[in-house]
């Protein structure tokens, strides 16, 4: 029999090791991921990507969430923005009883709150009716009322003055037209607060014209020497009218409630 008819019909039989040598290491056992020669398990390093990815977003959104509630958008950069700002209602309490008469009339006093002009109600004894009589008396009173400090309730709620107590009114003078008054400042100094607290107190009132307007100027004089006299440098000319403050016509509109700084512009040149 050849060699080769021996190895197909001979048993095959265990192997022993050789005493003193060291057993043949088992074979590895397959492992449960099909592994590419030479390279890494297929998909191992994405799920790390995505695990890392997801922890990113997670702590994104701890530090957005909070931001994102209070309307203020997100930033790394610390930011200084002061103290917050105080907030005026510019509303009265509601208990507040509105003045009663007694005598006295009710009237509307605007006074500054916030960025704008706003009435609260006042008792005033005022002579009654619109005559061009009243005119000054109301003026006058007004006036007053404009340059004292706000009550204990307004202001609680915000309101202000910036009428100068110094300021006073007077009638026009020859020359100037029906219902002019003259302020004992020029214009151009008053606060433009000031003057838009005057013009919208004497619109609803008889200080104003027939349509509402208000005509103010400034003294009619020169005011180096007083507010009806004329230096005599000036002569005529200054008793003609040429040294008084030129008279401007105004009306209490929207824009100058709300905008009180426009006083400085507005009004027409009479």
């Amino acid at each position: 029999m050849s060699d080769r008819t021996a190895d197909r019909t001979m048993p095959h039989t265990t192997t022993r090791p050789t005493p003193g040598t060291a057993p043949a290491p088992a074979p590895a056992a397959a492992s449960p991921r099909r592994r590419v020669a030479g390279g890494r398990v297929p998909g191992a390093g994405r799920g790390r990507g995505l695990r890392r990815a997801a922890l990113s977003a997670l702590a994104l959104s701890v530090l957005v969430l909070p931001a994102a509630g209070c309307g203020i958008r997100a930033t790394s950069v610390p930011v200084d923005a002061g103290a917050a700002p105080s907030r005026v209602g510019c509303v009265l309490p509601d208990d507040r009883k509105s003045p009663e008469g007694g005598g006295a009339s009710v009237v509307r006093v605007y006074l500054v709150c916030g960025a704008r002009v706003s009435p609260v109600e006042r008792k005033v004894r005022m002579p009654d009716g619109r005559s061009s009589a009243r005119r000054l008396p109301v003026a006058r009173e007004l006036l007053d009322e404009l340059r004292q400090r706000p009550e204990p309730g307004e202001d609680t709620a915000g309101f202000e003055t910036a009428v100068p107590r110094r300021l006073t009114v007077s009638g026009g003078t020859d020359g100037d037209p029906d219902g002019a008054l003259r302020l004992s400042e020029p214009l151009e100094e008053l606060p433009p607060y000031a003057l838009a607290q005057i013009v919208c107190t004497y619109a609803d009132t008889s200080a104003a014209d027939a349509e509402g307007g208000v005509i103010l100027g400034g003294p009619a004089g020169d005011r180096s020497t007083g507010d009806d006299a004329v230096s005599e440098a000036e002569g005529a000319e200054g008793a003609d009218g040429e040294a008084r403050s030129p008279l401007r016509r105004y009306e209490c509109g929207t824009a100058l409630r709300t905008h009180p700084r426009s006083a400085e512009s507005a009004g027409t040149q009479v």
